[in-house]
């Protein structure tokens, strides 16, 4: 009987620990489980579009690029910046942000940028001469390498915004494998200053966005930087 009972005992412990072991994978999402949807432009990182992808390498740091440079690549990078930053250039600050940094953006360093954000909730936090938002600057920032310690520079900037033209499919573009207007329309789901073909913000109306350019503005330079 001593045999029995011990023999019942061990294929119930057994048990339990294929249960517990099942239990570290489970089935189906649990309630504290997010499920994660595309958005090109959500301010909540948890479902931005910009989330790193499974298996993508990060890519290698840029070359430097400069506002003054005349590639086509400069002059895009020119062309977003002119909706989106305006005058204030690399030391642009979302005008909504009730507390600003204490120093300019380009005096900062990554990490500093972050602890503003932290410190400050409940504000727009877009930031720099392409106006990053947090989920955003992160991810890119990620990608490059760039760690915490990275001062938030001219070239800096203009490294991580070049993340986001080819996530908007620059290299496709390049080689002839996507037109231009699809290509356009993909900047516009990025930065919200761009307009659509009818003159309005992808987001407008969305937290307060709205095209800062006109079509025929960003048409044109389009056409001035790529020709056709």
């Amino acid at each position: 009987m001593v045999r029995i009972w011990l023999a019942v005992a061990m294929l119930c412990c057994a048990g339990g620990v294929r249960a517990e072991l099942q239990s570290l994978f489970p089935s189906g999402p649990s309630q504290d489980t997010k499920v994660i949807r595309a958005s090109l432009f959500s301010p909540d990182p948890q479902i931005g579009f910009f989330a790193p992808l499974p298996e993508r390498a990060a890519r290698p740091e840029a070359p430097a690029i400069t506002a003054t440079g005349t590639t086509p690549v400069d002059r895009l990078l020119s062309l977003i910046a002119s909706a989106e930053a305006g005058a204030a250039g690399y030391n642009a600050v979302q005008h909504g942000a009730r507390i600003r940094p204490t120093k300019p953006p380009t005096q900062m360093t990554l990490g500093e940028i972050y602890q503003w954000i932290r410190a400050t909730p409940g504000q727009p936090h877009a930031i720099g001469r392409y106006q990053f938002i947090p989920s955003t600057l992160r991810r890119v920032a990620a990608e490059r390498g760039f760690g915490p310690e990275t001062q938030f520079t001219a070239g800096v900037q203009d490294a991580l915004a070049v993340v986001l033209l080819e996530d908007a499919g620059l290299s496709s573009f390049q080689r002839g494998d996507l037109g231009q207007r699809q290509f356009m329309h993909n900047l516009a789901q990025i930065w919200a200053g761009l307009p659509l073909p009818n003159g309005r913000s992808y987001y407008e109306g969305h937290a307060g966005n709205s095209a800062t350019m006109t079509w025929a503005a960003f048409d044109g330079g389009m056409a001035r930087i790529w020709g056709g």
